[in-house]
């Protein structure tokens, strides 16, 4: 039995049935920088309603970071917890969002791990827009870290002299702070081999620039060679901007060394993340 194959030809289908599949319409507009960051920063606010653990961070340490070293070292350290408290609470509030932080490069580092980050790099967006996104979604995080903080302190007894508008303020510089911090942790989620890897190396370093600080005790009280690490250390100048903007006696030159370190961190890692960014993996 012989089978014959008959293979199609151009012809066999007429040219006004090909562009009548075709969409008539215009092609959609390219979305902005703006609208492509609003939109990334979406999809990863959007995370928190499936994993509502990603909660946890900011809400649950807070808490227990405010009572357990106001109760437990309040004492021996200022007399009685409630004193302790007043200068505790903005050292603990600078501490939180700073760890809080080092999630952005986990969450980059996963979304390459899966394969995601491929994808998004080939759409027809502003290319920062996708890290930009993740930035901005977690300045949500980073001020609802600071409510939880603000409102379990002003529970227990912290009163800012500042007012509400110290309080703001104080927030606001923190956020900027934290804002120009995650660009380490992207550059870290885009150089490391795994999110655990991430955790591991952002733990390495936040470690000793959040306890070897003023957040906890004054300096004076520590060796000469630690006081030299701590006066440089930048959660040091910006705890003790934050105490000031909440207590009403800021210092110009303490918000000027925060804003200075803002700066510098995005201006040396911006770049970094960007051009690992656009490199292949």
């Amino acid at each position: 039995m012989t089978t014959t194959t008959i293979e199609p030809t151009m012809d066999a289908v007429p040219e006004a049935t090909l562009r009548s599949a075709l969409s008539s319409r215009a092609r959609p507009v390219r979305a902005s920088a703006l609208s492509a960051s609003l939109s990334f920063g979406w999809r990863a606010a959007l995370k928190i309603k499936h994993v509502p653990m990603q909660l946890f961070d900011v809400t649950m340490f807070p808490i227990m970071f405010v009572l357990l070293y106001t109760y437990l070292f309040g004492g021996a350290l200022a007399g009685s917890p409630s004193e302790y408290l007043q200068d505790l609470l903005p050292g603990v509030l600078v501490m939180t969002v700073a760890w809080i932080t080092m999630y952005t490069g986990q969450a980059l580092n996963t979304d390459i791990s899966k394969g995601i980050f491929d994808r998004f790099r080939s759409l027809p967006i502003w290319r920062p827009a996708v890290l930009v996104g993740m930035l901005l979604a977690d300045a949500a995080r980073y001020t609802m870290a600071s409510v939880v903080i603000v409102t379990v302190g002003v529970a227990l007894g912290f009163r800012p002299d500042g007012g509400p508008v110290g309080v703001v303020l104080a927030v606001a510089l923190l956020l900027v702070f934290a804002f120009s911090l995650s660009w380490v942790w992207t550059a870290v989620g885009l150089l490391a081999p795994t999110p655990e890897a991430v955790l591991q190396m952002a733990m390495t370093i936040l470690f000793p620039l959040t306890f070897a600080s003023n957040v906890f005790v004054d300096p004076k009280t520590m060796p000469g060679w630690v006081q030299a690490f701590v006066n440089v250390n930048p959660i040091s100048h910006l705890a003790t901007a934050a105490r000031g903007l909440m207590h009403g006696n800021a210092v110009a030159g303490d918000i000027a060394w925060v804003l200075a370190w803002c700066a510098a961190l995005v201006a040396v890692f911006a770049p970094i993340t960007m051009r690992l960014y656009a490199k292949e993996r």
